[in-house]
């Protein structure tokens, strides 16, 4: 994969063309170009049968700049980078920033292909691409442009991690209108990769975010939640509301109660000291205290029954999601 950064400070994520490809690719077009050029060579030699021999020749010039290199420029600076041997095979010529060509383009790279492809079979061209670290030949270094695969396998979505049951249901009251659609988008990266990460950038990286959602919200979480507990409770709240107004029609959303996930008591007993092992699992040191949890309308939980708490515990087990349910 090859990152670009553009004029605004955009990380493009590439998947640069090989050779094997690039040359199927290629092959498939100069087949078609070839079979043109011989088409319309019988029909144009047919009908200059009384001309002289220096009027054919001329004619026969035209023919292999008009057809063999003006063919491909064409295609190019019309479909954007996709001629037919490269919608064949997934691949789309590109600007380096990304961006689509332009007729200069595919004309440097038309021209330039007539001699590394055309003139050398292809010798020249296959050399520059194996050299090249981004698979380029030399029409597509002097023009500034990269060919790039644009069927790739799908990456399989990762779920967000729902949070400790003892926070389902904390954060209902919290207006989350505020919080802007970037700040969601960067929250759900984190929480689906914070086991990827650092320890140290883990922590970081969480404790930014929760700022952020605490400035957008004016409402701090309690004392002694790892700000990685609190970012999946906030991300449960607000995918719990939008399902609540999707299978409800957006009829008495706001009155609602909220939806535990997975099983999970709205209410559990117990305190939050027991986050020592969402903060080992997460990579944030819990405070040794105890914490009560916050109720939904600013009470304190409401005790659950032992035995449908240690089913719910076995239920909604800490090691899929990373967080380690209250002991």
């Amino acid at each position: 994969m090859s990152e670009l950064v553009t004029g605004d400070a955009v990380v493009l994520e590439l998947r640069p063309a090989r050779l094997p490809s690039r040359a199927l690719a290629s092959a498939i077009d100069l087949a078609v170009v070839f079979c043109v050029f011989m088409l319309v060579s019988v029909v144009v030699g047919i009908a200059s049968v009384t001309l002289d021999e220096a009027a054919v020749a001329a004619i026969g010039v035209a023919l292999f700049l008009l057809v063999l290199i003006g063919g491909p420029i064409a295609v190019e600076t019309l479909s954007h980078g996709r001629s037919l041997g490269k919608l064949a095979c997934g691949l789309r010529v590109v600007r380096d920033d990304g961006g689509p060509i332009r007729f200069r383009h595919a004309l440097v790279r038309g021209a330039m292909g007539a001699v590394e492809i055309l003139m050398t079979f292809g010798v020249v061209a296959s050399i520059a691409s194996l050299v090249s670290a981004r698979g380029r030949r030399l029409g597509d270094v002097f023009a500034g442009t990269l060919v790039i695969r644009e069927r790739v396998t799908a990456k399989r979505s990762v779920a967000v991690p729902p949070p400790p049951p003892w926070l389902v249901g904390r954060f209902s009251q919290l207006d989350l209108s505020a919080v802007p659609d970037e700040l969601w988008l960067a929250i759900r990266q984190y929480l689906t990769r914070m086991h990827q990460l650092d320890a140290g950038v883990g922590r970081s990286m969480a404790a930014r975010l929760a700022d952020e959602v605490v400035s957008r919200t004016g409402i701090a979480p309690p004392q002694g939640i790892p700000a990685a507990a609190f970012l999946a409770a906030v991300v449960h709240e607000r995918q719990a509301r939008d399902a609540r107004r999707v299978f409800a029609g957006g009829r008495g959303a706001s009155s609602a109660a909220p939806v535990p996930v997975g099983g999970a008591p709205e209410a559990a007993g117990g305190t939050v000291g027991s986050a020592g092992g969402v903060a080992e699992a997460v990579g944030f040191a819990a405070p040794g205290r105890a914490v009560a949890p916050v109720a939904p309308g600013g009470s304190g939980a409401s005790a659950g029954g032992a035995g449908s708490g240690a089913e719910e515990e076995k239920g909604a087990g800490g090691s899929p999601a990373g967080f380690a349910p209250p002991g």
